[in-house]
């Protein structure tokens, strides 16, 4: 396994990328995720990838879900639960752009998402999830790490949460989130399929 580069100093990313992730880090009401995103259009496609199937759902806003999962059926049963007071359309060609350059980063051929977000978190969650845009590709930290620098050095444990929570894996790169000793941790999505985005990350950042 290649040895990946460890971000230890958050605060090194320039200003201007943090203010440009706040911008992008949109979302929905609280009462309307609340409610299943009632009176909410959520238009969503299911594509196979080489980490199983992907799910990516968007609002007029942005995206509001990005998923993964072994199977079609899998994955359309979460979207429905979590969204099921809203109008879930299955459309492959709206938002095409922004499912391709998911399926892109996956393949490493797209170091960087620059895609505009509409989820619902706590303020504790959006801190978290800030922060964990600010990792650059082919780099990992630890969940001390994060917790650090939203200056809650207390938190790692909630920091784990909400990671866990974060709903739009890939944009927000909660799979480069390791623990304190170097392992992997855990991964909403599977631990391998974690290991092999962060192996396929530090290999491209090397070479």
């Amino acid at each position: 396994m290649t040895e990946r580069k460890s971000l230890t100093n958050l605060d090194i990313i320039p200003a201007v990328l943090y203010t440009k992730l706040q911008h992008h880090l949109k979302g929905m009401t609280p009462l309307t995720y609340q409610k299943g995103g009632k009176d909410t259009t959520i238009v969503y496609t299911i594509v196979p990838c080489i980490l199983g199937y992907l799910l990516v759902a968007t609002t007029e806003k942005g995206i509001c879900s990005v998923k993964f999962g072994d199977t079609k059926e899998e994955l359309s049963s979460i979207i429905y639960q979590e969204f099921h007071q809203a109008q879930l359309i299955c459309d492959r060609e709206i938002h095409q752009d922004w499912v391709e350059k998911i399926l892109d980063f996956i393949d490493g051929n797209q170091p960087t998402l620059d895609l505009p977000l509409d989820v619902r978190g706590t303020a504790f969650q959006k801190q978290v999830w800030q922060a964990l845009q600010k990792i650059l590709y082919g780099e990992t930290c630890t969940y001390k790490d994060i917790a650090n620098q939203i200056n809650k050095p207390s938190s790692s444990r909630a920091v784990g949460n909400a990671c866990g929570a974060n709903p739009t894996a890939l944009i927000v790169p909660c799979h480069r989130v390791v623990k304190n000793d170097g392992s992997l941790g855990g991964y909403r999505w599977g631990i391998e399929r974690k290991r092999k985005l962060l192996n396929q990350e530090s290999q491209d950042f090397e070479f």
